[in-house]
């Protein structure tokens, strides 16, 4: 069965309710162990139906905005969600009460007690109103960027396809598709502005009502962050100021000097290189061909999984009309299916995305026996360090797209990986701005990003768009109106990736792929400094975690005359 033959039947409401409270009641009200455990099994069997219809129509949705039939559904699940975790908060709160948690240990992992806890934490029927708003506001937001229709090169492009543009070796076209680009924002600046405003202001209402201090204390535990603070984390942003913005700083000048500016423009930064960047050599059904061959070759794990991708027609890799921008990966309970989205447009972001989104679908699909779909997945930053360390393991097989532009490609991924970690704490450090004052203006908001931007991005020079000098860069950062908190993820993440690319690329220690297949194995059934350890890796939040990787991605990176590249 390929995916567009999964069946999707929108759920019932009062019937799923009704199911899953007699097998609640079931573990409330058992008389033995076997009882509970049976009421268990029923419980993860509803739960798993439910969210695989929900991560369909997500799917489909995703894939075309102006499906009215998924419109709707997702206009549906919008407003039921709240409703559907408010049934299944009873279940949590079921099992944590159970005089048989020993035993029901032989059906749930450790770990899902740990997030049972934290559920109950996150919700309550006084905040379901909210919830249904909050959904709505960020649904609002993804269908805004979606409808972008921008008159460029004489065709009608979305934001996605606007990116190669960006990179073009003409200084006047890269400066224009990225006025067109930032253009599609400003002639929406009020409704953005808008829209986010309510959304922190409906957030804080939550975290209220729900008796948090503020929005920050409830994202982190909406994130399931069980080994760290908001104290560790800001620990850690300082040690990205101190160690790695120096660094990045002098790869900005090196990338000036290559491109041939004295003064490098923020519409300068997607080109690298004078001749152009590398891009692949065939187009997407080729990158398609390559990819098979790829992890057909990097191990018997990676070869059927990825086999049962291709077979199952669980891709949807091109940009087209209506699709939601961005990439993502996702699994389908029931089906056993991870299920990966991207927006090809020609450039090496097309790998990038190709490996990174497989990172996560190979370990979903390798996490696939757990039966609890909420820990198929880790937690958000352990996920990201199978997506991330896929991309350096994947390095060996980089000819297979780039050919002659194989090093040009490798030095542009790896400084380019190095110099989103000042970029992604930025998104924290504003996000934690926000949520700790969110009685400020659409205005502060914009001059709290522009200030810390001039910290974390010193390089940045919009002198000749004060739209982007005011602080909206940010607008195109999905991540912030869909998902508060999860970005620092991708920074904690990329450090952990680093130690894998240093073990495997740098001291060539065949330990690192078995590292990473048993991080692969438990999927969400360890907590992220658990997967740390288990990995053989070092803790970000460890003072001096950076100082080695970072030296020797700048060792790297110092002896490549990148000039002649």
């Amino acid at each position: 069965m390929i995916f567009s033959e999964y069946a999707y039947v929108r759920p019932e409401f009062e019937t799923y309710k009704t199911n899953a409270q007699k097998a609640i009641n079931h573990i409330k009200h058992a008389k033995e162990a076997d009882e509970a455990v049976s009421g268990v099994i029923e419980m993860t069997r509803f739960m798993s139906e439910l969210s695989q219809q929900g991560e369909i129509a997500y799917i489909r949705h995703s894939i075309d905005t102006q499906d009215s039939f998924y419109e709707e559904e997702i206009n549906y699940w919008d407003e039921y969600s709240p409703l559907y975790e408010e049934v299944n908060n009873d279940y949590y709160r079921a099992v944590l009460e159970s005089p048989y948690r020993d035993e029901l240990t032989a059906v749930l992992p450790e770990q899902y007690f740990k997030m049972a806890e934290y559920k109950l934490k996150i919700f309550s029927p006084q905040v379901i109103q909210l919830l249904q708003k909050e959904n709505e506001l960020s649904s609002q937001y993804n269908k805004l960027i979606a409808s972008a229709k921008i008159e460029f090169d004489g065709k009608t492009l979305n934001l996605s396809q606007l990116g190669p543009y960006q990179q073009s070796t003409d200084r006047s076209v890269r400066k224009a598709a990225a006025e067109a680009a930032f253009g599609f924002f400003e002639a929406n600046e009020a409704t953005i502005d808008d829209i986010y405003d309510q959304l922190v202001k409906v957030r804080d209402q939550i975290a209220k009502k729900l008796g948090f201090k503020d929005f920050v204390e409830l994202g982190y535990i909406r994130m399931e962050r069980y080994d760290y603070d908001r104290e560790m984390v800001q620990v850690y942003r300082q040690q990205i100021l101190n160690e790695v913005v120096p660094v990045t700083n002098k790869l900005y000048q090196r990338q000036a000097k290559r491109i041939g500016v004295d003064d490098l423009k923020y519409y300068d930064l997607s080109l690298e290189f004078v001749n152009g960047n590398a891009t692949p050599k065939g187009d997407p059904a080729y990158i398609m061909e390559m990819g098979r061959q790829m992890y057909q070759e990097l191990s018997a794990e990676t070869g059927h999984f990825i086999d049962y991708m291709y077979d199952h027609d669980l891709l949807d890799l091109e940009t087209k009309e209506g699709k939601s921008s961005g990439g993502y990966c996702t699994f389908i309970p029931g089906y056993d299916s991870p299920f990966i989205f991207a927006n090809f447009n020609g450039t090496s972001a097309d790998i990038d995305v190709l490996t990174h989104e497989a990172g996560h679908a190979f370990q979903v699909f390798q996490s696939r026996w757990i039966k609890q779909h909420e820990l198929v997945f880790p937690t958000s930053e352990s996920a990201e360090i199978h997506s991330m360390s896929m991309e350096f393991f994947t390095y060996p097989w980089m000819e297979l797209f780039f050919k002659e532009e194989t090093e040009k490609y490798k030095f542009s991924h790896l400084s380019g990986a190095l110099q989103f970690l000042p970029y992604g704490v930025l998104v924290d450090h504003f996000q934690h701005e926000v949520y700790e004052k969110p009685e400020m203006t659409p205005a502060e908001r914009k001059a709290t990003w522009r200030k810390l931007e001039k910290m974390y991005n010193p390089h940045k020079n919009y002198d000749e768009n004060s739209f982007l000098d005011q602080g909206t860069l940010w607008y195109r950062q999905g991540h912030i109106f869909d998902t508060p908190f999860y970005y620092i993820d991708y920074t904690l993440a990329q450090v952990l990736a680093f130690q894998f690319w240093k073990r495997a690329i740098v001291d060539k220690d065949p330990e690192a792929w078995s590292d990473y297949l048993a991080i692969c194995d438990i999927g969400g059934t360890e907590s992220f400094l658990e997967i740390v350890k288990r990995a053989n890796l070092k803790s970000p939040f460890e003072e001096g975690s950076l100082t080695d990787v970072v030296r020797a991605i700048d060792e790297t990176l110092s002896a490549i005359d990148d000039l002649n590249l």
